[in-house]
């Protein structure tokens, strides 16, 4: 790995990340099962075989599992536009994430009449008048939902949605208008298939627009059998944004601009974290890439309040609760261990009279990373020349290849719906 001198980046060749994945090796629809799938078990080479409902077997009692309780909202919202020669045609409104003034995320979920969203638009040379218009009935009455359009800019739209029934949420509209956005190269529309098996059975924090997938393969069975051995599970937020899907279009990871996504925090969980982070033989195993980056992404929060409390300047404030895509990297020459990071977050918190850490992270975790929380990883196989192709790399080095190679040798399936596999780190 080489470092950039001025900025401490990892300048690494995205075209070292790429693999052939056959079109037959992409899972497009789940299997039977939610613990039907095939799990991988890596621990410095391939040690185990097996599937989901065994995966209990492969992980020690009183290990932490740390779960994203983010639910994937029905985002894509269709207009249908009849022209002049009665011929029909679609406009599609893909919700990203809701503007500064609606965030956190509850807010623009539990919003009545009007909210204001970043957006995707499928068919905007349509789209000539000012307002788009839908009408549908919710409890008998008749809403009119309206979609202006503020303005354009970086390839994305700002759209202002409104209804006229001031007792009904965007979150109600969505879960009747809505379509579940499932990911790009599945080329076929959602089914009610979908909408029970692209969620994870423990969803509750609405606001993804794409499914933390890891966590797709647990069902109650699986629960209860990791309730039996005594290990922990514990559950943070992390709503997943499209940009999970953006390909890397840089030559180096350097030059790639990481998307910025909201996580959520409850002050229990960073108790939890600094009595028991670091505990010999109590491993925390991260499920899903997403969980992994929001748990890393607390400490390095921590660290930055840590380092400004030490120079004695109190000001660690909201506008300070974003982590950078490097900042990690540019913090990683101060030596803080997870019990102070975690002490001076809940010094914080508590300052401020709430129970949680709201923050947003641009965390890129590429090899070379030193992992400060996580011992272990669930995940699903990942694209090639993705970001999360590297968070594989960062824990396996060159290894990611031959756990690939033998994945695809070997019938599992990859991507959203897919297989997975849990790997350890050197750190436990």
């Amino acid at each position: 790995m080489y470092l950039c001198p001025m900025f401490n980046k990892p300048k690494l060749a995205i075209q070292d990340f790429d693999y052939h994945l056959p079109d037959a090796k992409i899972a497009y629809s789940p299997a039977p099962n939610r613990a039907d799938s095939k799990l991988l078990v890596w621990d410095q080479t391939i040690i185990g075989e097996s599937h989901y409902a065994q995966i209990a077997d492969f992980i020690p009692s009183n290990a932490t599992l740390l779960f994203n309780n983010s639910k994937v909202i029905a985002a894509r919202i269709l207009f249908e536009k009849i022209n002049a020669e009665n011929n029909t045609s679609v406009i599609e409104i893909f919700c990203l994430e809701p503007t500064e003034k609606y965030t956190p995320v509850l807010l623009a979920m539990q919003a009545t009449e009007k909210v204001v969203w970043h957006c995707l638009i499928g068919g905007a040379k349509k789209w000539k008048e000012d307002i788009l218009i839908k009408e549908f009935v919710i409890n008998d009455d008749v809403i009119s939902f309206c979609a202006k359009k503020i303005k354009q800019t970086d390839g994305q739209f700002i759209i202002e949605f409104s209804w006229d029934h001031p007792s009904i949420s965007f979150s109600e509209i969505l879960s009747v208008i809505g379509n579940i956005p499932l990911p790009p190269y599945i080329q076929r529309k959602a089914n009610d298939q979908d909408k029970d098996r692209y969620q994870t059975t423990y969803a509750m924090e609405e606001g993804s627009v794409a499914a933390p997938t890891a966590g797709l393969h647990f069902s109650a069975e699986v629960f209860k059998s990791l309730a039996d051995k005594n290990i922990v599970q514990k559950y943070l937020t992390l709503h997943v944004g499209a940009g999970t899907f953006m390909p890397v279009k840089a030559d180096t990871i350097d030059q790639h601009n990481m998307h910025a996504e909201f996580i959520e925090v409850d002050i229990r969980l960073i108790e939890y974290l600094k009595e028991n982070a670091g505990v010999p033989n109590q491993p925390m195993i991260a499920v899903g890439t997403t969980s992994l980056r929001t748990i890393e992404s607390v400490y390095w929060l921590g660290v930055k309040a840590l380092i400004q409390k030490q120079k004695n300047e109190n000001t660690f404030s909201s506008t300070d609760l974003q982590l950078g895509q490097w900042e990690a990297y540019e913090l990683a020459e101060h030596n803080i261990n997870v019990e102070e990071a975690m002490h001076t977050l809940l010094q914080y918190l508590n300052s401020k009279g709430t129970e949680q850490l709201i923050a947003k992270t641009q965390l890129m975790v590429t090899p070379g990373y030193q992992f400060k929380i996580c011992n272990g990883l669930i995940t699903n196989f990942h694209q090639p020349k993705s970001t999360l192709l590297l968070i594989i790399a960062a824990i396996t080095g060159d290894e990611w290849k031959k756990v690939y190679h033998h994945a695809l040798e070997n019938d599992y399936r990859f991507l959203s719906y897919g297989d997975g596999s849990l790997f350890w780190m050197h750190n436990r």
